[in-house]
């Protein structure tokens, strides 16, 4: 199965220059609290976020609390793991991403790059077993606020790039039900046959319920737009044919 890459050039780039700056200041960051050395693995963690942050801002865990409290919990298990099974790495490192995930899905702030941050905690060397769980507050807590900083500052100029979230559904309940217009209102999915249908799916899905409603609305109205029925038409025509 392809992957439907449909977001347009520009969103390419302004997507590559917020992960740029997003680095640039984490790194700058890191190397003035707790010097280049963890500097350099801190960046490594922070680079997926930055991934999710810039590219994919919408994504339930994108959003805020998924990446502090998934970056800190998992920071947290992998420092524990490497404190009891300091001696046994592969052991150690492997059973801090793994209680890092079980952790995350309790929490709800599952957050991928989490088990980056695990296993750095286990692997990082003796500067970041130095640290303790000093290593949890300074660089993870901290990088993780200056990112989210960035992204939340980076993405608002830009209309389409809802990020956070939340502020998009303050926003959104504002609006007086009344002015929703009557066909939008008609392609809207009620909440507990989404929850349900999710819950069949049984594996967790990076896309926000409005992203559903929006994408289901916009396929909806696609499908009955004059346009596309003029499309289909002639396609059809050539199967009578042949």
């Amino acid at each position: 199965m392809k992957i439907a890459y449909t977001v347009s050039e520009r969103e390419h780039w302004i997507s590559a220059m917020g992960g740029l700056l997003g680095i640039l200041t984490v790194w700058w960051i890191s190397d003035l609290v707790v010097g280049s050395q963890v500097a350099v693995l801190v960046a490594t963690s922070m680079g997926s976020t930055a991934v999710m942050l810039f590219a994919a801002p919408h994504g339930p865990m994108s959003q805020p609390w998924p990446l502090i409290g998934g970056h800190v919990v998992s920071a947290l298990v992998g420092v524990t793991c490497a404190h009891w099974l300091g001696g046994d790495l592969m052991l150690a490192a492997a059973l801090a991403v793994s209680l890092s995930i079980a952790a995350m899905y309790i929490l709800r702030c599952l957050h991928p790059p989490g088990g980056a941050t695990a296993l750095g905690a286990v692997l990082g060397g003796e500067a970041v077993h130095a640290l303790g769980y000093g290593f949890v507050f300074e660089p993870i807590l901290l990088n993780s606020l200056v990112i989210l900083a960035v992204a939340v500052a980076y993405n608002y100029p830009f209309a389409w790039r809802r990020y956070p979230q939340v502020w998009h559904r303050r926003m959104v309940s504002k609006t007086s039900d009344a002015a929703r217009p009557e066909s939008e209102e008609k392609c809207m999915i009620p909440h507990s046959d989404l929850v349900y249908a999710l819950s069949q799916i049984d594996t967790f899905v990076d896309v926000s319920e409005e992203d559903l409603q929006r994408i289901y609305a916009l396929a909806l109205g696609h499908h009955h737009s004059p346009a596309h029925k003029t499309a289909i038409q002639p396609a059809a025509t050539a199967n009578e044919t042949a």
